[in-house]
């Protein structure tokens, strides 16, 4: 089955949907240059409304790793997503301070060895389109990677099935394409799920 991440998430109207709908991840945005970014302590109270059985994904930008650390221990995320300039040492060595799953992403618009996405020492890659660009890449060029990817950019309710179907992702990552004027919209994100979910049993 394939698995679903609702990423962005940062108001308690948006975690009472997604306690409903049980994705099997969320993510909190902690860039702060990004207009989903969350604090610490807000994502902390988000988290305390949560199902148990919903994952935490913190996304990162070349965070200090004992930031993440810190809030992997305290129980705020489950699995961190590093999204800037993070190189392998770096995977190293955020593993040596806490056993915590890693999702390395990756823009596909500027990557020139596509052994460099696949040999990643990270738990999971994610593939997308650009930092929150809301468009999607040519998927053709994913279909022969071998291990499991979360596919992101550009997927909506309207093209995820098509995305599901045509190149079984691991996992689908969305965030843009589940708002309405920047704002998590219920409707979006359940016709989402619905359509992940819908593919999934044909």
């Amino acid at each position: 089955m394939t698995k679903i991440k609702l990423c962005g998430i940062s108001r308690s109207e948006d975690i009472a949907i997604v306690n409903h709908l049980k994705p099997e991840y969320i993510g909190f945005v902690f860039a702060k240059k990004s207009k989903r970014y969350v604090s610490s302590n807000k994502a902390a109270d988000l988290k305390k409304e949560l199902c148990d059985d919903i994952k935490t994904v913190g996304v990162f930008v070349n965070e200090p790793i004992e930031n993440i650390a810190e809030l992997f221990r305290k129980n705020v995320i489950d699995v961190a997503q590093i999204h800037g300039n993070e190189n392998e040492d770096y995977i190293d060595n955020l593993k040596k301070l806490v056993d915590i799953p890693v999702i390395k992403a990756f823009q596909m618009n500027k990557v020139t060895d596509i052994s460099a996405v696949e040999y990643s020492k990270a738990d999971y890659i994610l593939l997308d389109s650009g930092a929150g660009s809301g468009e999607t890449f040519d998927w053709e060029s994913v279909k022969h990677i071998k291990r499991p990817f979360f596919l992101a950019g550009g997927l909506n309710e309207h093209n995820v099935a098509a995305a599901v179907k045509d190149i079984h992702p691991f996992a689908v990552d969305v965030s843009s394409g589940i708002e309405t004027n920047g704002v998590k919209d219920g409707i979006k994100m359940a016709d989402f799920v619905a359509a992940v979910r819908k593919e999934d049993r044909l």
